[in-house]
C-alpha cells in the first residue's frame, strides 16, 4: 500500500466564461468542481494504475464534506482527520486561452488536530510501502512539518511541495523531492531558464541537500533528475497537447507506481536522458 498524504486539500472550481467582465456579473458557460490540489491528483493517477493506496490528510466544514464524498464516488479511499476549520478552494477562471487561478490558503491548524492526524499517520505507515507527501502546508502547521513525518515513517518517501517546506523535507532524507522549475528557482534565490541549457537548475537540484534524487519538473522541457552519480535531463520527442493540470503530480505518482523501486525509476529517466548535465 501507499500512503499519500495531503494535509491542505481543496475543492477544484473551474469556470468557463468567453470573456470576463471584472467590473460587472460573469455568466459561466460552464462549471467543474473535483477533488484537488498535489496530492489528490498523486492518488488518482496511483489508483487509476491500479495501486493499492490511502489518502490520508486533514478536513473539515461543507467543502471537506464534498472532498471526501468526491473521492468515494472515484473510489479512491481516504481517512481525513477531521478538522474545525472549513477545507479550501482553489477557483481557475477560464477566458479564451488565459487563466486566472485564485488558490485559498486552507484552515488554520490547531496542535490537537495535528496531533490525531499523527496518530493516524503512524498506523497507517506501519503497513506501507511508502509514503508520498505532497501540497502546500496548511496555516498552523510548521515548516519543518513534511521533514518529521518523512523521520518517523520508517519508509521510502517522495516530497513534492516548496519553499522552506521542501528544503527541509529533503534534509530529513526523502527519497526523491520534485519540484518543480519555479519551486526550485524560489529556494535558489534567482530564474533558472533551461532554454539556454539547465546548468543553473542542475547546480541548484544538486544543492538541495539530503535527498537521494532531485527530479526537477521543466514543463515542456521535460524532466532534470540529479543523483550522487551525476544529473540527467530527458525531454519528450514532441510537444503534447492537452492541459497540464496534475502533469508534475503524475510524476511524483511514478515512482511508486509498482512496488517501491526508486532507483530503476531513475534508471528508467537515465535510459531515455537526451544529455548528461555537469
Amino acid at each position: 500500500m501507499i500512503v499519500v498524504v495531503c494535509l491542505n486539500p481543496a475543492l477544484d472550481v473551474t469556470h468557463r466564461v468567453d470573456a470576463v467582465d471584472w467590473g460587472g456579473v460573469n455568466r459561466p458557460r460552464a462549471v467543474h468542481a473535483r477533488p484537488g490540489c498535489k496530492g489528490l491528483n498523486v492518488a488518482r493517477t496511483l489508483h487509476a494504475l491500479g495501486v493499492d493506496v490511502l489518502v490520508l490528510g486533514l478536513a473539515g466544514g461543507v467543502t471537506g464534506a464534498g472532498v471526501e464524498a468526491a473521492l468515494r464516488e472515484l473510489g479512491v479511499p481516504a481517512a481525513f482527520t477531521p478538522v474545525a476549520g472549513e477545507t479550501r478552494r482553489t477557483f481557475s477562471v477560464i477566458d479564451g486561452g488565459r487563466v486566472a487561478a485564485f488558490h485559498e490558503p486552507g484552515p488554520e491548524v490547531g496542535a490537537a488536530e495535528y496531533a490525531e492526524f499523527r496518530a493516524d499517520y503512524q498506523k497507517a505507515v506501519a503497513g506501507a510501502e511508502a509514503v508520498v507527501l505532497s501540497g502546500s502546508l496548511p496555516p498552523g502547521l510548521p515548516a519543518g512539518t513534511y521533514a518529521t513525518l518523512i523521520q518517523a515513517a520508517g519508509v521510502p518517501a517522495v516530497l513534492d511541495t516548496h519553499g522552506e517546506a521542501l528544503r527541509r523535507g529533503a534534509a530529513a532524507g526523502a527519497a526523491i523531492v520534485k519540484p518543480n522549475l519555479a519551486e526550485l528557482a524560489a529556494l535558489a534565490g534567482g530564474p533558472l531558464a533551461t532554454r539556454g541549457g539547465p546548468g543553473l537548475a542542475a547546480v541548484a537540484a544538486g544543492e538541495l541537500s539530503g535527498a537521494q534524487a532531485v527530479v526537477v519538473t521543466l514543463g515542456p522541457d521535460g524532466l532534470l533528475a540529479a543523483t550522487a552519480d551525476g544529473c540527467w535531463r530527458a525531454r519528450p520527442p514532441a510537444t503534447v497537447a492537452g492541459n497540464a493540470t496534475g502533469a508534475g503530480d503524475a510524476v511524483a505518482a511514478a515512482p511508486v507506481a509498482g512496488e517501491f523501486r526508486h532507483q530503476d525509476y531513475l534508471g528508467a529517466l537515465r535510459a531515455v536522458a537526451v544529455e548528461e548535465v555537469r
